[in-house]
């Protein structure tokens, strides 16, 4: 039996930091879309930007003209004139997590919703812990609004970017009223 040896293309990821009012983002894109959102403290610790599959945008090619477009849209949402984004997407997940995320993305800015209306809204009701699973693996959040799924009683639950920063997201969109200010 002859093994042939396969020459694979490693897939390269385009990364750009961010400057925002909730600390800077590291932005990664494919030469599709989006792949990722990262806060300086998300439960998974920073992104290690050296990594060797990972490269700087230099501002060419299609994963720096997605970059590029993120950027944008996220400068005008923090400026408040943005409510909705139309960055094409590429994240990685299982089917279930997909499904999950085109739920985050429906919901409208200004709102939350709860775990268990998602779960409801997949048409399994018990889902609940799964899709708060799912919703914890939102590699791009802002865009793909995790930040507006709040505990059955309206409280702030987990979030990658701490509390604090779910926190100024709602603050933000005025879905939370603003607290000592």
């Amino acid at each position: 039996m002859r093994v042939q040896a396969r020459n694979r293309e490693r897939a390269v990821t385009t990364f750009r930091r961010f400057a925002s009012p909730v600390g800077e983002l590291v932005l990664t894109a494919s030469d599709v879309g989006l792949t990722g959102i990262y806060f300086p403290t998300s439960r998974h610790g920073p992104p290690r930007v050296e990594r060797e599959d990972w490269v700087e945008d230099d501002g060419r090619g299609a994963a720096g003209a997605i970059l590029a477009r993120a950027c944008h849209q996220l400068q005008e949402y923090f400026a408040g004139t943005r409510t909705a984004f139309d960055v094409p997407l590429a994240a990685s997940g299982t089917t279930f997590e997909q499904r999950v995320w085109e739920l985050l993305r429906a919901i409208p800015y200004g709102t939350t919703t709860s775990y268990g209306a998602l779960a409801h809204r997949l048409g399994d009701p018990r889902a609940t812990r799964a899709v708060g699973a799912a919703n914890g693996k939102n590699p791009i959040p802002i865009i793909v609004p995790c930040h507006r799924v709040v505990g059955a009683r309206g409280e702030l639950t987990g979030f990658g970017g701490g509390i604090d920063r779910k926190r100024w997201l709602l603050e933000h969109e005025g879905a939370l009223m603003r607290l000592g200010s």
